[in-house]
């Protein structure tokens, strides 16, 4: 059984239609890459399936359960988390005071005000810090970062609840080569615990850490396989050498 299964997604917005029966198929401990052209609709399937946009027609479930009309807060405790392009971490907070927040989302107002789970929860704020080579800084503000360690720590933050679905929207953007590099090494442990989607116009980036890739254009799926059948596909190459 597929972990995510999106079928017949149309997404109109009055008289444009950004996806018409498009749809995405990913399963369990999988890295799927999203691609396409500049208007193809890869963001706003990402946020269909988020539940930041409703489909206007279409089904989508996640392990086994329909979740097309639930709310985004609704999904992210089925196990689905979402990094969008824009970095929002909070500048003024400690990197280790944005991993707690993190991983207190689920903590009563009570057990907050009394503090509790600031103790229990030091270990993992720490590993999830070293994880993602940020424990040096752990007490720096988190405004201090470079952009791509800011956005490390944004993805650290995605899996603080360990997720069974990461969702990021092109992750690399803004960063140096090197920090690209980083990050697909940064990401390739979580793969025994966590399936991920991933937006990225960094076509070498995803091709190296992706396992499958669906391809998008004008709202409609073009292909989908693995990378080795997109890379030979001769509708794909068309459609970026079209757009190029």
């Amino acid at each position: 059984m597929a972990l995510l299964e999106a079928t017949g997604i149309v997404k109109s917005f009055g008289k444009l239609t950004a996806l018409n029966d498009a749809g995405l198929v990913v399963s369990e401990n999988e890295f799927h890459g999203l691609i396409g052209p500049n208007g193809s609709g890869k963001s706003t399937l990402m946020k269909c399936v988020a539940g930041a946009e409703t489909p206007t027609a279409g089904a989508i479930r996640f392990a086994g359960n329909d979740i097309t009309g639930l709310s985004p807060a609704d999904r992210a405790r089925a196990g689905m988390s979402l990094k969008f392009q824009i970095t929002s971490v909070f500048p003024a907070l400690t990197l280790y005071d944005n991993i707690l927040l993190s991983l207190q989302a689920d903590t009563s107002l009570f057990g907050l005000m009394l503090s509790r789970s600031r103790g229990a929860l030091h270990d993992q704020v720490m590993t999830m810090l070293e994880q993602f080579r940020l424990v040096h800084r752990a007490h720096e503000a988190a405004a201090t970062l470079s952009h791509g360690q800011q956005q490390w720590l944004e993805i650290a933050m995605a899996l603080a609840a360990r997720p069974r679905l990461l969702l990021l929207d092109e992750p690399t953007g803004g960063m140096s080569l090197e920090e690209r590099r980083v990050t697909g090494d940064l990401l390739q442990p979580i793969k025994s615990h966590c399936s991920l989607v991933i937006v990225e116009h960094d076509l070498d980036f995803i091709r190296d850490i992706c396992d499958r890739l669906t391809v998008l254009d004008q709202g409609q799926v073009l292909a989908t396989g693995s990378v080795a059948d997109i890379q030979a596909n001769s509708k794909v190459q068309e459609v970026y050498l079209r757009r190029a």
